[in-house]
């Protein structure tokens, strides 16, 4: 009787026993007994959905990010708060902003070309008096510039005055044949003199006088400042020779050269303002006159001509100067550039999905107006994005998608570690040769956990 007691209470002793031990050790035998098991697929899928460890236990892996259609996969990235701040992670609301912005270049004034008059001959002859006589000098519209001889012009307003008399004669006579060629005679005598540069009032002059004018006067057409002289008194001059050039200042171009992805924000007519060093704190306002359609292939620049007013003359030509256009396309859609990442095949951008996750999405774009891209698709108004730290949830993405991707190969079993530990099992032997806390062996495991005199043995098959 006493040793039927004495049995039931060491019986009794070993199970209390027993169950303080699996209660101290059973959930790290769990886990390690689950770290070793197929996956099991809880919601329906085409490929299994591996787990990773994380602190405290086991979390599911992150979905893959299904708008993504080209480059890297990526998935879901998963940051916890504090590693958030570790690492500067920002992030800003995707929000319609107003799209403004400055284009900035250099620009040089230049004359403006549909303003300047050279003066040539149609005959030649000598220069006996010259009244503009320096270069830069200011000349009104219709000033004496010079007197010239020419006797071919002379021989032309003796056979005007010849065909004017010759039909006062024939005035009166009965035959309407010869009146009228006697008018041809006088129109074609005085189109000639119109060719030689006469003007309509030295030609009735002419006939007023009755006689030919031995001198002929040159008068500028426009009002302006001699830029160019080649005439000098006494020589002789003959039609190909350029006597003057003189250029009107009153409206003065300014040429700018902007870049290629700038072109599209300058169109004709928009308004631009020019600041010069020669007269600080003071603007002036012009528009677009032209926008050249070739590229400069050394600066990869395109010229943009400005056309400015010059009162006063204060604009001089080769001036340098800042030329600012206002570039304004509307309230749209925008995202901070910091939030874009460009690998050059897509426009990918980190959307804040909540609880330390991000989701990564592909983005079609617009300009770019100063710091923001003008947004075309791909996310929405009020959504938050990444704009500091992107980078470094995007290697999270990435390797958040290389863990799904060895889940749906079966080998969810092998751990990133060991490659960060340099440790790999090679049939059973590891390149290292101790191993590393927290691996998992490809071979049979049994793991043996001794209390007091109880021992328990749990083994595990891959």
């Amino acid at each position: 009787m006493l040793t039927i007691t004495w049995l039931q209470r060491r019986t009794v002793w070993i199970t209390m026993v027993g169950v303080i031990v699996m209660l101290a050790l059973g959930p790290s035998l769990v886990n390690e007994w689950d770290r070793h098991q197929p996956h099991v697929l809880t919601e329906p899928s085409l490929s299994p959905q591996p787990q990773t460890e994380q602190k405290g236990g086991l979390r599911p892996a992150m979905p893959m990010a299904p708008s993504l259609e080209s480059g890297p996969a990526q998935a879901y990235a998963m940051v916890a708060p504090m590693k958030q701040q570790l690492i500067g992670v920002k992030t800003e609301a995707v929000e319609k902003r107003p799209m403004e912005t400055v284009i900035r270049a250099v620009g040089r004034i230049d004359y403006d070309e549909q303003r300047i008059a050279r003066i040539n001959l149609r005959v030649s002859g000598w220069v006996e008096n010259l009244f503009v006589d320096y270069t830069g000098q200011v000349v009104t519209k219709g000033q004496a510039l010079l007197t010239l001889y020419s006797p071919d012009l002379v021989a032309t307003q003796d056979e005007y005055l010849l065909a004017l008399r010759a039909q006062n004669k024939v005035n009166d006579s009965p035959i309407p044949e010869v009146r009228q060629q006697a008018e041809q005679m006088v129109e074609a005598a005085r189109d000639r003199l119109q060719l030689w540069t006469l003007t309509d009032e030295q030609i009735t002059e002419l006939t007023r006088r009755g006689k030919a004018q031995t001198y002929m006067t040159l008068y500028s057409p426009i009002r302006g400042y001699v830029i160019d002289k080649h005439v000098f008194q006494g020589m002789f001059v003959q039609p190909e020779i350029t006597l003057y050039t003189i250029a009107d200042l009153s409206t003065v171009w300014v040429n700018a050269e902007i870049y290629e992805h700038e072109v599209p924000f300058v169109q004709f007519g928009q308004p631009a303002t020019v600041t010069f060093a020669s007269y600080p704190g003071e603007q002036f306002h012009g528009r677009v006159s032209y926008i050249y359609p070739y590229l400069n292939k050394e600066a990869r620049t395109v010229k943009v001509r400005l056309e400015l007013p010059n009162p006063g003359i204060l604009l001089k030509p080769e001036m340098y100067g800042e030329v600012q256009i206002k570039v304004r396309r509307g309230t749209n859609l925008a995202i901070p550039e910091q939030a874009v990442l460009d690998s050059g095949t897509r426009q990918l951008v980190f959307v804040v999905r909540g609880e330390g996750l991000f989701e990564p999405r592909t983005v079609k774009l617009g300009p770019k107006i100063g710091a923001y891209y003008e947004v075309r698709e791909g996310v929405a108004q009020g959504e938050r994005v990444v704009t500091s730290g992107n980078f470094l949830i995007d290697s999270e993405s990435k390797l958040m998608a290389a863990t799904n991707m060895m889940g749906a190969l079966g080998m969810g079993g092998i751990k990133m570690e060991q490659a960060q530990m340099g440790k790999m099992d090679m049939g059973g032997r590891e390149m290292a040769g101790t191993p590393a806390q927290g691996t998992t062996p490809t071979a049979a495991t049994t793991l043996d956990k001794k209390k007091g005199g109880l021992t328990l043995m749990l083994s595990t098959e891959p």
